[in-house]
């Protein structure tokens, strides 16, 4: 990793890693007013050669005094020398509580003791000082009966005015030092460790197929399946048509057939597979919605459509293919509703009937847009991809690992399948809450019928050749003022003349399934 994405992490997970130094500085505090406060006071104790009859007896004597002074330390913390003290103060004293130590080039003793009271330990650091001066002196004769050396107390210890421990101000120190360590390293191993596709990024670097469009997550509605209906000048209907561009630098090839998956349930497929045909028809193609998802089929609740006779029907035979579809927002897109479920999805699906139904769609529609199960749980969408110019795979933000998606693109790349691109969906809003301007709509009147132009990054391309024109499929010409889909009155329109209310069936609220 570069150090700017090092920066972008620390950028990303600011909030993680300043939870983790309040947390440091709050720990080191509690610690410090938990621990019971330690006063230190010290004694120092000057140590000298007494001044002999001649220079032998006064070299002798220094010499002496500087090889006994660790002697002399050790013989502060001895019995000899606490045991009076504890006398003295008439309270047993402890070794760990004092410790004596010299200067280097010096012969000074300082003796230190501590104690959870300052007068105590000041009192314990001047008895041990008083009582090493008394033995130092007993332990020092020579054969001639006197003294070579002479301790004397030349500081007193007095009672201290500070604890030095705890130590607050480098307790503090530390926890805010040790909180952001740990901070960083939790937001840089949960980025490293974090398997979840996210960003485009993600898709591109787990996906040999281009991302062709990202939809962001709408929290104003999020809910909301027909954006480019209901909401044709929001963000995600933008996208669309960003996406929509992106597909006509697309070659479908002669099959002209667009297979919509996912790789789990929950990504968005069906949702895009709605408004991608939508926004496909709005720029004046003759476009079908097919759905294939024959395990958890969507589309008849989208689009408020009689499902039960649709696809399946037409592959056993019950049906023509031309009296199961359903033209949806006054004729301006024809939808393929599933049909009954059957106990053989994949059977029919992967059928000869289910091909020639797809050679027949391509003969009469310029796209065929297909809602297929995911991948990773069923091979429904790959058998279809066979058929198809290709697959166009829905990847929701936040819900797949990149192992799946690496597996979804595997498990196509096995059936020769052609992964026309990828779409990113429901992904993190931006900052500035948008990523385009100056997108309106002005309404122009062709014949009888209102229009709605878009205005945007790309105008609708009317068309004038109808299905009777082109295929065996006709359902009656239509005309270029009625291809635009943007209008929400030609949605409840249609939903009004099959007995549905806004597009939904009689008592169900419309809104984003599990797709």
């Amino acid at each position: 990793m570069e150090l700017r994405e090092y920066l972008a992490i620390l950028r990303k997970r600011w909030i993680a890693i300043a939870l983790c130094v309040v947390l440091g500085l709050l720990t080191a505090a509690t610690v410090s007013l938990l621990l019971p406060p330690q006063y230190e006071a010290s004694a120092r104790v000057y140590v000298a050669a007494v001044g002999g009859e001649n220079v032998g007896e006064l070299t002798q004597g220094s010499s002496f005094a500087e090889r006994q002074l660790a002697s002399y330390a050790e013989i502060a913390t001895a019995p000899l020398v606490l045991e009076p003290v504890a006398e003295r103060l008439g309270t047993s004293v402890a070794a760990s509580h004092i410790n004596v130590t010299t200067a280097d080039g010096t012969t000074i003793l300082e003796v230190r003791a501590t104690g959870s009271d300052a007068q105590a330990s000041a009192a314990l650091a001047n008895a041990v000082a008083d009582q090493l001066v008394v033995v130092v002196e007993e332990l020092s004769p020579n054969p001639a009966g006197q003294d070579l050396v002479a301790a004397r107390v030349v500081e007193l210890a007095a009672s201290p005015r500070s604890p030095v421990f705890p130590n607050i101000p480098l307790n503090l120190a530390m926890g805010f030092i040790v909180g952001i360590a740990v901070g960083v390293a939790v937001a840089v191993l949960r980025t490293v460790l974090d398997t979840r596709v996210r960003t485009e990024r993600d898709v591109a670097e787990w996906s040999s197929a281009p991302v062709l469009g990202t939809f962001r997550y709408d929290d104003k509605d999020p809910d909301s399946p027909l954006y480019m209906v209901r909401e044709p000048t929001s963000e995600r209907s933008e996208a669309m048509r960003r996406l929509r561009t992106n597909l006509q630098f697309v070659d479908l090839g002669e099959s002209k057939s667009i297979v919509v998956t996912s790789s789990v349930p929950g990504e968005g497929k069906s949702t895009t597979s709605v408004n991608l045909a939508i926004a496909l028809a709005n720029a004046g193609e003759r476009v079908i919605l097919v759905d294939c998802d024959l395990r958890r089929p969507d589309v008849a609740n989208y689009t408020g459509l009689e499902g039960w006779a649709g696809l399946t029907t037409a592959l056993i035979g019950k049906a023509e293919l031309d009296e199961v579809i359903q033209p949806w927002l006054n004729g301006q897109l024809d939808v393929l509703t599933s049909g009954q479920l059957p106990p053989n999805p994949s059977e029919l699906l992967g059928s000869t009937a289910m091909r020639k139904v797809l050679e027949e769609l391509a003969d009469s529609y310029d796209v065929v847009v297909i809602d297929s199960p995911p991948l990773l749980p069923v091979a429904d969408a790959a058998l279809l991809a066979k058929f198809a110019s290709g697959a166009l795979v829905v990847v929701g933000a936040d819900r797949i690992h990149k192992g799946q998606l690496s597996q979804t693109i595997r498990n196509l790349d096995t059936v020769d399948a052609r992964v026309l691109g990828t779409v990113l969906n429901k992904a993190s809003p931006l900052k500035d809450g948008t990523y385009y301007s100056g997108y309106t709509y002005t309404y122009e009147t062709v014949g009888d019928a209102q229009v709605m132009e878009d205005q945007g990054s790309m105008a609708p391309v009317r068309s004038t050749v109808s299905h009777s024109e082109n295929g065996a499929l006709g359902r009656g010409a239509r005309s270029a003022a009625t291809r635009d889909l943007d209008s929400t009155d030609s949605l409840g329109a249609h939903a009004s003349s099959r007995g549905f209310s806004g597009g939904t069936w009689p008592g169900k609220r419309l809104q984003e399934s599990g797709d």
